[in-house]
């Protein structure tokens, strides 16, 4: 199942465009997508700005950002390199908080037990925020563990 905006239900509202809010480390995060764009701010106010942001206009307020010349991102200040365990426990983290979201966990779990995939996904993580296999993979192991608690006894 290809996860896309342009796609219909439930893929489409898997889509980090889709408008699911949740609260990560208690900041008011109105999409994935606005969270995935303000970690490419380094300044907290304007970041807290782009997490308030939904679809393109997430996408288009940090595309014109050129984090990839030195591999950091952003979180409050606190700058973490793309390719280290920090940032990928940062993502685990803030697509935990998103599935809590019973909107986004309902589309999760509509998905059944299809093979998630992202044709706009870009594979190279030194271009992207977000490769389509850091995506996907994180997409499949919340709906496994999902699944593994609503079937578990007592």
């Amino acid at each position: 199942m290809n996860i896309g905006s342009g796609t219909g239900y439930p893929s489409s509202a898997l889509s980090n465009f889709s408008p699911h809010p949740f609260v990560f480390r208690g900041k008011k995060i109105a999409s994935m997508e606005g969270f995935l764009q303000g970690l490419k701010f380094k300044s907290p106010e304007m970041q807290l700005h782009v997490f308030t942001l939904v679809g393109k206009k997430a996408k288009f307020k940090g595309k014109p950002k050129k984090w990839w010349t030195e591999q950091t991102l952003w979180f409050q200040g606190k700058p973490y390199l793309r390719h280290t365990e920090d940032y990928q426990m940062l993502l685990d983290e803030a697509f935990e908080c998103l599935f809590k979201n019973t909107k986004a966990r309902k589309a999760l779990l509509a998905t059944g037990k299809a093979v998630l995939t992202h044709s706009l996904g870009r594979s190279d993580m030194t271009k992207t925020v977000l490769t389509e296999r850091e995506f996907v993979s994180r997409l499949t192991r919340i709906r496994r563990q999902i699944n593994e608690d609503e079937t578990r006894p007592g």
